[in-house]
């Protein structure tokens, strides 16, 4: 008879357990030292290897040659507990067995010295489906057993064990197995049966498994029986998924607010066969993806996707704000219950598109809060005026306007100061005072460079800034592709290796629609800067026109003054 991959491949020695070394260490060093507690409590959620565990410990405690903690498979008692010869290791299914009646049964046998092992072994499956009754009963045993006895006890619900269980016992919490881990695993046992694996296929079979390796055996069993070679199409056939490319299309309809293609593709799915509810759970997986996204500094570890796939979300969670996608997974969160609860499943995924497409006719606050982020981002905080904009360096550049005699209006203009990595600028020349209208003074910065430098810092927010100028300016936001900038006090410096991109910035327009994606982003008004490394630094104080117009001046016998 076919024996199923997980049964086939269940560790024998807690060396092959996967994803577990908080257990598995511990134990082994319990075993070498002869450290054995009368009680374990192995606690975490399925799949993740606690009655696999249980087992190896069980015919650990009875090897009578133990190898480095494990058992070593080859001794009688070893051979005899693999083949059920040795009656001394007791499985019981405390969902079946959870009345008083049996556990009386149990202490009462529990009284009996081994057949043939060194230790009687309880491995209590799913212990809390115990009665009240039940516990109580077991509690004194289970505290004082017998010298020859030895209680196991696994459950994926440790918070429904009375606290007095939980006193006499040792826990041990499984983790869910990372997908990385899993990946690994399913490789290798593919290997071992003959077929091959792809990568994206082992992450995907990883990423459907959430953690639980005995799942992913199953799926993997699956697939083998439809193919030898397993892709990331067998995958998808085999588990009933539709790739995807649903979801980023799902997302778009929500960004773009349009029904009719949500609907459409809903209608599309269902038409072929797609589970509602399992498209309720990809599409709120894939929103909590984004939000990762946006909300933490590296969120590649966590996601378990494919390279192609980070990219695409990468892109897409830039043009979606993070309202946006909050209300998205609390209107999701929403529907599953309604579905687990009854309703019409087809009817309650499109209810739910329609309220994400049309946030208007959702009177949730996560629905508020979406669409008063709309109107501040399509609406400036406030009214940005030319005359109390900060200065900036990306204005002409004062040679070009050399004709202008000093006896004319004041000049106003920034002068880029040289600092070791940075080049911001915050200076204008001005009246000295009433009686010397002619005369032309030049400010040093507000700011010096060293106090610049203090507090510089990456611009995490740029890529939603620039995302966000498509709106405004198409033309500057290509110019600025692949720059990064940086944020120093009240300065945002851009470091770009495009020259057009300042050019455009020289001009007032532009300009004016760059502070308004800052600030639309931010809720803060910057001045705008380059950033430069040192080199460049000295070199743009070498051609710095104002320091040229001021030495002019200077030379011309006209007093200029540093403030």
């Amino acid at each position: 008879m076919y024996q199923v991959l997980y049964r086939k491949w269940r560790p024998r020695v807690f060396s092959d357990v996967v994803g577990q070394p908080q257990v598995t260490e511990t134990l082994k060093n319990e075993l070498k030292t002869g450290r054995i507690s009368h009680a374990y409590l192995f606690t975490g959620s399925r799949g993740t290897g606690k009655t696999t565990c249980a087992k190896i410990l069980a015919k650990a405690v009875n090897c009578l040659h133990l190898k480095d903690g494990d058992p070593c498979g080859e001794c009688e008692i070893c051979r005899g507990i693999s083949d059920g010869t040795v009656m001394d290791i007791v499985e019981i299914d405390a969902a079946s067995n959870n009345g008083v009646d049996n556990i009386r049964a149990l202490r009462e046998e529990a009284n009996f010295t081994p057949a043939a092992a060194k230790y009687r072994v309880y491995i209590i499956d799913e212990v809390h489906m115990l009665s009240v009754g039940a516990f109580n009963a077991l509690l004194k045993t289970l505290e004082e057993p017998p010298a020859h006895v030895i209680f196991i006890l696994a459950t994926t619900e440790v918070h429904k064990l009375p606290a007095t269980i939980l006193s006499r016992c040792q826990r041990f919490d499984f983790r869910r197995i990372p997908a990385e881990d899993i990946a690994k695993r399913l490789q290798y046992v593919t290997e071992q049966e003959g077929g091959s694996l792809d990568p994206e296929a082992g992450m995907l079979l990883s990423r459907l498994a959430d953690g639980a390796l005995r799942d992913a055996l199953s799926l993997l069993d699956q697939c083998l029986g439809r193919s030898r070679e397993i892709t990331v199409q067998v995958v998808n056939e085999t588990a009933g998924l539709a790739g995807r490319d649903h979801l980023f299309a799902l997302a778009d309809a929500v960004q773009n607010r349009d029904s009719s293609s949500a609907l459409q593709t809903i209608d599309e799915l269902y038409r072929g066969g797609k589970d509602m509810a399992r498209l309720c759970e990809e599409f709120s997986s894939h929103l909590r993806g984004m939000m990762l996204i946006k909300t933490m500094k590296n969120a590649r570890s966590i996601l378990a996707v494919t390279e192609e796939e980070w990219n695409a979300m990468q892109e897409q969670a830039l043009k979606m704000p993070l309202p946006t996608l909050l209300h998205g997974l609390d209107v999701l969160q929403e529907t599953l219950d309604k579905m687990y609860r009854g309703g019409d499943r087809r009817i309650e995924i499109e209810m739910a598109m329609i309220r994400l497409t049309s946030p208007e006719l959702d009177d949730s606050k996560s629905s508020i809060l979406r669409r008063l982020d709309h109107l501040e981002k399509g609406t400036p905080r406030r009214k940005v005026a030319e005359n109390t904009q900060p200065a900036s360096d990306f204005t002409l550049p004062i040679s070009q306007e050399a004709s202008n005699e000093a006896k004319k209006e004041p000049i106003s203009a920034p002068v880029a100061p040289s600092i070791p990595e940075v080049s911001a600028a915050s200076s204008s020349v001005t009246e000295k005072s009433e009686e010397h209208k002619s005369s032309t003074a030049v400010k040093a910065p507000e700011k010096g460079a060293e106090e610049l430098l203090k507090n510089i810092q990456p611009f995490s927010e740029w890529p939603e800034v620039l995302e966000a100028l498509k709106t405004y300016s198409r033309t500057i936001a290509a110019a600025f592709n692949g720059s990064t900038a940086y944020l120093s006090g009240g300065y945002v410096l851009i470091d770009a290796k495009n020259e057009m991109a300042f050019k455009l910035l020289r001009e007032s327009s532009q300009r004016d629609h760059m502070r308004e994606a800052i600030q639309n982003i931010t809720g803060k008004v910057y001045r705008l800067g380059p950033y430069r490394p040192s080199g460049d630094a000295e070199k743009a104080k070498s051609e710095d026109p104002l320091i040229a117009l001021a030495q002019k001046a200077q030379n011309a016998g006209i007093e200029v003054t540093e403030k």
